[in-house]
């Protein structure tokens, strides 16, 4: 009997001392997927509507005034570089306005009821009896407002400009409208469009569309001897191979979609000769040459205008205002129709013995904003424009008065 208590008992022992076996562990929890980030919407062009201001419209009146024109270089981005005492710091103050002035010049013009027309909505052609002639359009336009053209020269981006604080070229961003690409002071790659007058204007409208009811902008007027809009699309009659006019096709193929969209949002343009020759020497043969090459290598690209814009606002054969003469009745017959110099009042003619109207432009520049505060201000008062902070210190006409 005591044998078998003490075998129960080991069995017993031995049973208390045999580990149980390890719970069963719970899976762990599966691990959430990874949520794929979402793509952000592609940008999505915004569709811009051109209005004819020739046609009639509930609450719009006929406008029976002059037609004021406003003209501008490429306006200074960093004038720190354009002001920095070099060669060609007198002729930018001469010329040009900051970004600055710039962008306070539309405030006022806006401020004063003018209203954006295209310069090609201006005058017509039409026939008169079979003669072919120009008159002024009818224009109406919102009660109480007037209408105003602007227009661009040398919207070429010089070399020279490039390193005096200006863009270098128009591109499409990444929101899809006409912005500038160029270098700040540091030399960093800037893409903006505040630093340009093109993209400036265009945001301009976007926030006051009242200043463009018909959707115009502005008109470009263009040489082509340093290419169009930064692009490097001409020739060279000097030294040419197969690898330079492989770049030439390069950068007139990286233009063309800038030029679409310029004329889809408004803008139009101009010739201002290919080598911003003077047209006043009635030298035929280099008028020709240079004509031709305009068609060809910028015309191609930004299509057909009857606009011409005197290069140094010097007139063809001298005088286009009581003659005719040869340089003028050829470059008529390559398809212009409206000749712009430059004076002091917004002047407009229609010819009488040719198929063409001419006209003069108003300039705000240093020239002007130093030296004809009277004439200007219609639109600004240059008290109100000029940065004297930034520019040279140079005789001011007005700060005497």
């Amino acid at each position: 009997m005591g044998r078998i208590f003490s075998l129960i008992f080991l069995l017993l022992l031995l049973t208390a001392c045999t580990p149980s076996a390890p719970p069963e562990e719970e899976p762990p929890p599966p691990e959430p997927e990874l949520q794929e980030p979402e793509t952000p919407p592609a940008p999505v062009q915004e569709p811009y509507e051109i209005k004819d201001p020739t046609e009639e419209r509930e609450g719009y009146v006929l406008w029976r005034g002059r037609v004021e024109h406003l003209f501008f270089h490429p306006v200074i981005a960093y004038p720190e570089l354009a002001f920095d005492g070099d060669s060609q710091a007198n002729g930018l103050d001469d010329f040009m306005v900051t970004v600055d002035e710039y962008n306070k010049i539309l405030q006022s013009v806006y401020e004063k009821g003018y209203v954006l027309v295209d310069i090609n909505s201006v005058w017509s052609e039409y026939s008169d009896n079979g003669v072919p002639r120009m008159k002024a359009n009818d224009l109406y336009l919102p009660e109480g407002k007037k209408p105003l053209i602007l227009s661009y020269d040398d919207t070429n981006y010089y070399p020279y400009m490039l390193e005096n604080g200006f863009a270098h070229k128009l591109i499409i961003g990444e929101d899809l409208k006409i912005a500038s690409w160029g270098l700040d002071p540091e030399g960093n790659e800037v893409v903006s469009r505040d630093l340009d007058a093109i993209p400036i204007l265009d945001k301009f409208v976007e926030e006051h569309p009242d200043f463009s009811p018909f959707g115009a902008k502005g008109c470009l007027s263009l040489t082509g001897y340093e290419g169009i809009l930064g692009y490097r699309t001409q020739t060279d009659t000097k030294e040419w191979d197969d690898a330079k006019e492989a770049n030439r096709q390069k950068e007139r193929e990286a233009v063309a979609p800038i030029v679409e969209e310029l004329r889809r949002t408004g803008w139009t343009f101009g010739s201002h000769t290919w080598g911003h020759i003077r047209l006043g020497d009635g030298n035929m043969t280099r008028i020709q040459a240079d004509t031709q090459r305009w068609l060809d290598e910028v015309g191609s690209l930004v299509g057909e205008t009857t606009i011409l814009f005197y290069p140094h606002g010097e007139r063809p054969d001298g005088n286009d205002w009581t003659m005719t003469g040869p340089a003028f009745q050829y470059l008529q017959g390559q398809g212009f129709r409206i000749f712009c110099s430059v004076g002091i009042e917004s002047f407009s003619a229609i010819k009488g013995d040719i198929c063409a109207v001419i006209c003069d432009r108003l300039h705000p520049d240093g020239t002007t904003l130093r030296h004809s505060r009277e004439r200007y201000l219609q639109f600004y008062d240059a008290r109100d424009i000029i940065d004297l902070t930034v520019r040279p210190q140079r005789e001011i006409s007005w700060a005497e008065a």
